[in-house]
């Protein structure tokens, strides 16, 4: 996977309108990494062959990445939580809130909000509903997993509601903005977006990592992690918001982009099994794969015109994860019950 990971950053530097070979795309990334490359001083590569690959490309393909491992970690997290297999980063209701402080900004403009940028007031969002479900979800004092996913789905109702409203009522020309960050695209991105992703991934990954046994106990239920010395309530809250975290990062600079946190962890369990110390790496690197791919076929299956991302991970992953669910591998792996 980090081969193909590798290999898809160097084929996405070469695809698009200004004419780049592989081999190029490849020296035009070493030389920016590694200084005093012949190649870049010689005029073997053009100026503008260099920002086609370093400034556009390359920032979209490594959010598109980082956004991928981003949602499918979190989808892995939320799935450990509540002990069923259908949970995904959504269930929340996170992408719902990001999508109201982000449409707010883009119907209402970032002037009237205290000159809030659009990425900010969506992360706003997503950590205002993360609270809010934490709050709601919990009783007599414990976190309690049927409870979370009713509060997330009812909350994520309440604020696609909102949403839809703030559409209806803004400009023509906000439309298109609008349904463009909901339905999820990399196609603005820059280093320096690449930055508070990155961040949590990092530091959610370290904590995650180093408690592989605590969520595995908690595939056998509560008592019995219990029983094993599993804080359950204490893990369940820092897993929430780890997911949330991870999740209001990543939709905040990519926008809703679905489907990855529900199919990965699956794919993940059906190669390596269930047990976290295997399969949370591969489900990173499989996020970030994924979501690298569909980004390529996102501005290249319809050129000149971009399809949004959120629409490619449908389209490409649906099939797909119907035809893993037939394999009898899947209902091993706890795809089926």
């Amino acid at each position: 996977m980090i081969v193909a990971i590798v290999a898809t950053v160097i084929l996405s530097g070469a695809t698009g309108p200004t004419d780049v070979t592989f081999v190029e795309s490849f020296k035009v990334v070493l030389g920016h990494l590694l200084p005093d490359m012949s190649w870049m001083s010689d005029g073997s590569l053009t100026r503008l062959q260099d920002q086609a690959v370093w400034d556009f490309r390359l920032p979209r393909t490594l959010l598109a990445g980082l956004t991928g491992a981003g949602l499918a970690l979190a989808g892995a997290l939320m799935q450990a939580i509540v002990r069923n297999p259908l949970a995904e980063p959504y269930i929340l209701g996170v992408s719902s809130g990001a999508g109201v402080g982000a449409v707010l900004v883009i119907t209402l403009g970032s002037a009237s909000l205290a000159g809030v940028t659009l990425s900010t007031a969506a992360f706003i969002g997503a950590l205002v509903t993360t609270i809010a479900v934490y709050l709601l979800a919990r009783q007599h004092g414990v976190l309690a997993p049927t409870r979370m996913i009713l509060t997330g789905v009812a909350l994520g109702s309440l604020l696609s509601a909102v949403t839809s409203y703030l559409t209806l009522t803004t400009e023509a020309q906000n439309v298109f903005s609008v349904l463009f960050f909901l339905l999820g695209s990399v196609s603005a991105a820059t280093f320096h977006q690449l930055i508070v992703p990155a961040v949590a991934l990092t530091i959610v990954s370290l904590y995650v990592f180093t408690r592989p046994r605590a969520l595995n106990a908690l595939l056998v239920g509560d008592e019995s992690a219990t029983a094993l010395g599993v804080d359950v309530n204490r893990l369940r809250t820092y897993l929430m918001i780890a997911a949330a975290l991870l999740t209001g990062s990543v939709v905040a600079v990519s926008g809703g982009i679905g489907f990855v946190g529900l199919v990965i962890p699956h794919i993940a369990r059906i190669i390596v099994g269930t047990d976290h110390r295997r399969m949370l790496p591969v489900t990173v690197l499989g996020g970030a794969l994924f979501l690298m791919l569909a980004d390529l076929l996102a501005r290249t299956v319809a050129q000149p015109t971009e399809i949004p991302i959120g629409i490619i991970t449908a389209v490409v992953g649906a099939p797909f994860f119907l035809w893993l669910m037939r394999r009898g591998r899947a209902a091993r792996a706890g795809m089926q019950r």
